[in-house]
């Protein structure tokens, strides 16, 4: 069986950061975001109900460069510690530093062959540094033809050989439904194919990556081949509501509900 989370960082968005934590905690949900630099955190230690499941783990650098690898790594470090004291069992990692609009800023080798390379590399290091301190990481997959341009790592297939490679239960994907629709289809043909590598699964409706219900997708019967699968980790909602954060949380439960 699955479990349900929602992103602090794509509703409420009227409100500052600990109010959208304490509303996503009430309405029942384990909470995740983006960047934790800047922000109280004490919100989560100071309520017993508010549970975090994890949050972005790079902070700077490049897997896909080696002149960005060595910040690349420190960063996750630094944030892994911050991830224990919050009691978080995931990492959300990508392929470099990304700009507040999602925005590619991370080094990019023009050699395929040393982009791959570097995050073998990088990720095996990640992989002890999982173990020793039971965090998985979850390499995100995102899409380039509308949210990411030039991001390194936009198909599933490539992430899951490099994942496979590293093989370890500490380094795992992140199967962002609404990336891989918009990047390449096929959603539950990939799910059903891949999911063993799958650590985290992040959900939003195309066109508009609004809530489930508002789109194209089959949400219900998605949450159904999750659950034929064994899928047993964390599901959580990336999605900007349509027109009420109430609501978008309701249909979200609705679509993935027993």
């Amino acid at each position: 069986m699955f479990h349900l989370s929602v992103c602090a960082d794509t509703i409420f968005l009227d409100l500052p950061f600990e109010e959208r934590v304490k509303k996503i905690a009430e309405a029942g949900f384990m909470v995740e975001f983006w960047g934790w630099k800047g922000r109280n955190l004490d919100v989560f230690s100071s309520d017993p109900t508010i549970q975090v499941c994890g949050f972005t783990g790079t902070q700077a650098g490049s897997c896909v460069h080696p002149e960005g690898l060595v910040d690349y790594l420190a960063g996750i470090t630094e944030t892994t510690t911050v991830a224990k004291k919050l009691g978080a069992t995931f990492l959300v990692i990508h392929a470099g530093e990304l700009g507040p609009n999602g925005e590619v800023v991370h080094k990019i080798s023009t050699n395929p062959a040393t982009r791959w390379i570097t995050a073998y590399k990088a990720l095996s290091q990640l992989a002890k540094l999982g173990e020793e301190n039971d965090i998985t990481y979850t390499l995100e997959v995102l899409n380039t033809k509308v949210d990411h341009p030039c991001y390194s790592i936009n198909i599933i297939e490539d992430a899951v050989r490099l994942v496979k490679e590293v093989n370890s239960p500490y380094v795992k994907i992140l199967y962002d439904i609404y990336h891989t629709q918009v990047e390449e289809g096929n959603v539950v043909e990939l799910l059903q194919k891949y999911h063993p590598y799958i650590g985290h699964v992040h959900v939003a409706d195309v066109p508009g990556r609004h809530e489930p219900g508002t789109g194209e997708l089959n949400f219900r019967f998605i949450a159904q081949v999750l659950r034929d699968v064994g899928y047993a980790g964390v599901v959580g909602m990336e999605a900007y509501p349509l027109a009420d954060s109430y609501l978008a949380m309701e249909r979200f439960r609705a679509a993935f509900k027993e």
